[in-house]
Order: C-alpha cells, then structure tokens, then sequence
C-alpha cells in the first residue's frame, strides 16, 4: 500500500504555546485519526526524517510519537516502515437522536431519582447544614497537624478495613458515656459517613425482594439504600411516640430491616417513648429482624441530657447503630460508624475485610485525638447554646408573622422546625417560590413513599444566623399571605 499523506489530516499546525506539546498534539491527532478510520488498517505511514521535516518539528518528537503509537497497537513496524495495524472500528454516533441506541442501565436507577437539587450551603433555612462558621477551626487543626507530625508516613497506606484502632477505642468510650451504647471498640466499624453505614447494613443484612421498614415520613437516604439493594420498602406510620407498626404489618409484610430514629425522628422531630422502644425491640427479636437506629441530630438535646440510644437498653439487642460526624463536626469530613452486634461481628468481618479499604487514616487519627482531648464534648456544648438561641428566633419570627395559624413539630431536639401547613398548600411549589429568592427550606411531602402526603416545610436553623431568620420569615409570610 501507498505510503499516506498526512498532510491532509494536520491542516491544524503544530503549536508550541498550546497546552500540549508538540509530541501530544501529533499523537493524539493521528491516534484520533485512526480511530475514526481515516487511516485504514494496512495504510503505511511516512518515514519519520521526512514526516519531521514536513511539520517542522524535531525528529524525535515523531520518533517518540511512533513509539507511544506502537505500544499502544495502533502501529506496526517491520524493516518497510510502519503500517495502521488491524483494529475493530467504533461505530459512529448517529446525528439523529432518535436513532441512538437505547441507554442501559440498573432497572433500580429509576427508582433512586433524587430530589436533590445543587444548592448554596449558605442558602438561609437549609436543614441539615451545621453552623459551619463556628467550627472550632484552630483546635481540629491542632490535632491533625499531631498526627501527621508523629507519624505521617505510617499513616499513608492502607489501615484496618474497619477503621483505626484510635478512633475505634475513643468512639466506643464517647459512646458508652454520651449516649449509653453498650460495645466494644471490636464491634465499631468506621465508614463513609452515615449514608455508607445504611448501604452496607442493607448488603450485608438483607437479601433482593425482603421487605424493608422505613418511618413515613422518614430519611430519602434510608430509603435510597434499600432500592440499590432491591429491596421491597414499606413506609410505617409515625405518631406522637415514633414509629408506629401494627400487629398486622408484623403477619402480613414481616420485615427483615427496620429502619428507625428513635431519639430524634427525621423530619417530625418525635422521641420514640420507651415502651414503644422495647415492643419493638421484642417484636424484631422475635421475628429475626435487624434494626437500623440512627441517630440522628440528637447530640443537640435543649432540655436536659440526650437521649440514651436504644441499642443500649438490653444486652445483646438486634440493632445496628448508625451515627455520622457530619452535622456534629462538618459534613466534609466524610465519616461515620456503625456499630454491629457483637453476635454480627465474626459472620461480617470476612465480608468487611473484602469491601473495605480503610482510607481517611489521619483524618480518622485526627478525630481520635479531638474526642479524647475534650474538644469535641466543648464544641457540642457550644454548639447546643447556639442552636437553642437560633431555634428561639426562628420560632419568635415564625409567631410574630403567623401567630397559631401554623403548627410546628420538633424543636427539642437538632437543627430544624417543622412548619406544618394547610393540605391546600403546595409545599414544593412554596420551596422552588423560597430558592428563587435566596431561601432554601426543605418540602415535608419529599419525606413520604406513600400517596398520602402532609404538606409542611422543613426550617433548617443550623446554618441560618440570627440575623438571616427574620428576613427569611418575612419573605415566606409574604407568599403564603396567611
């Protein structure tokens, strides 16, 4: 075959100010040219000395382009020259939409289409969100800059799947004493973040098609993690003293999963009373059900101490125990734990071994040290004192504006209200009216899986100063004109 002209595919001069070098540029140039089948197999490029003169450029340059091309199998060389080797052509995207190839993917994927919308974390209302401004910056720094002082280098590689040894001694102390959970630093398991904790108490727990209990209204992430594992989710009631199941839901939808936050239900803000806790920690003995407890946000109690996690209520309960740092500490951290029953732990430690990796070592090292060192239990009591006082202008603004006409739900307990409102009233359309003008509430209908739907709105607090709430209030006594 004819040595090839490339001159018809450089139209393009090579350029020494661009981004690439001279070398990337003829690479990825004749490389893309083959792909595309403008250079067919058997075609036989130019000499290199020839080829270099042509486009001005060293000899090496194209030497070394040759070189990169062969190891990649794009070209063959023999004493002749070098020739396109035989390869499979890609097949063309087609101009016309319509005629593109369905896209694949899990059946699952549909069921996890998130209202999640990219908002500002400084968006005033937004629950979830601590006071990030007020995040004791110089301490966490103090015990990061420690750890990688003393041992920077052991801390690079990969640690123990289930989580620093440090972290797990420290978090198993602060939780006996904090809120009454009863483990060992043998039963912890550090993760990802509370979100990963539920993901992997569904895949190790549950099998595709077992039923699963989630609070109605309750947490989307709960509910996220039971869909990507194929779960059959059923929403149970909450009322005054938490989640609520009948002897019924027992005979006829036995669950394998309980999802539940008993000491701080998301988003109603109800304490599970305890003769509900130990009912349904007998039930779920009972029928060989596993209970997830998260929980959530109830660090931050205004009245008298928090409240003792149910997991602790018995020896050898059938709970896992999830909590995070991310609204206690900041939500970038990235870590959470679980906490297996210490009958789970040698049937799952295989499995966590394989899954895990063991990452955030000094970021982990890092947090030990703050909960041994005091700074964490000071940040919480601070952060209590400023959540109440941003809960108690909120709740001002909010009576001064509507008075009794809307109820709240919560308040001794986290980071938000919830304001309940009039069935009439759209609550996702009053969210989208509030995010236009710089206000980003959460909707209360987003919180349920069934067709019946409270509508309310979700008032974060946490991230929201003093200063914010008032023209806040103002703006939404202004859209629903009650």
């Amino acid at each position: 075959m004819n040595t090839f002209d490339l001159s018809t595919l450089l139209l393009a001069p090579l350029r020494c100010d661009d981004a690439l070098t001279l070398q990337q540029q003829l690479f990825q140039r004749i490389r893309q040219a083959i792909l595309a089948g403008k250079l067919p197999a058997g075609t036989r490029l130019p000499a290199t000395r020839q080829l270099a003169a042509e486009l001005q450029v060293s000899r090496n340059t194209v030497i070394a382009v040759w070189a990169q091309l062969q190891a990649e199998g794009f070209l063959t060389s023999d004493r002749q020259g070098s020739r396109v080797s035989p390869i499979a052509q890609l097949p063309q995207p087609s101009p016309d939409p319509a005629n593109a190839a369905e896209i694949r993917v899990a059946s699952r994927v549909t069921q996890l289409r998130s209202s999640h919308r990219t908002l500002n974390q400084e968006m005033a209302l937004r629950p979830g969100i601590p006071a990030l401004s007020h995040f004791p910056l110089a301490q966490w720094r103090r015990a990061f800059n420690r750890v990688m002082l003393h041992q920077p280098q052991a801390l690079m590689g990969y640690g123990d799947p289930l989580g620093e040894r440090t972290l797990r001694e420290a978090l198993a102390q602060h939780l006996a004493l904090a809120r009454g959970v009863r483990c060992t630093p043998e039963q912890i398991v550090i993760t990802e973040g509370a979100q990963q904790a539920l993901s992997l108490c569904v895949l190790l727990l549950s099998n595709p098609g077992e039923t699963g209990w989630v609070e109605e209204p309750g947490y989307r992430g709960a509910k996220a993690a039971m869909r990507a594992g194929d779960m059959r989710i059923e929403p149970v009631a909450v009322d005054a003293l938490g989640l609520a199941p009948q002897p019924e839901d027992w005979q006829q939808r036995p669950p394998r999963l309980i999802y539940t936050t008993p000491t701080h239900q998301y988003p109603t803000g109800v304490v599970m009373s305890a003769s509900r806790r130990l009912t349904l920690l007998a039930a779920a003995t009972k029928h060989q059900a596993w209970i997830i407890e998260d929980d959530y946000d109830s660090d931050f109690r205004y009245s008298g101490e928090p409240i003792a996690a149910m997991q602790g209520m018995a020896p050898q309960t059938p709970v896992i125990y999830v909590g995070s740092f991310s609204k206690t500490l900041f939500p970038a951290l990235r870590l959470g734990f679980m906490v297996l029953p210490a009958q789970l732990v040698p049937h799952l430690r295989p499995a966590l071994h394989e899954l895990l990796r063991g990452g955030n070592r000094p970021e982990q090292q890092a947090l030990a040290h703050f909960l041994r060192s005091g700074d964490f239990s000071r940040h919480l009591s601070k952060m209590r004192r400023l959540y109440r006082q941003r809960q108690a202008t909120l709740r001002a603004a909010l009576m001064q504006q509507f008075g009794a006409k809307v109820p709240l739900l919560g308040g001794e307990c986290g980071m938000h209200l919830v304001m309940q409102l009039p069935a009439s009233l759209a609550d996702i359309t009053l969210v989208d009216q509030l995010i236009q003008t710089g206000y980003a509430p959460g909707a209360l209908s987003g919180f349920y899986l069934g067709e019946e739907k409270q509508q309310g709105l979700v008032l974060g607090y946490g991230n929201t100063s003093t200063s914010q709430i008032g023209n806040a209030v103002a703006q939404l006594a202004r859209l629903l004109s009650l």
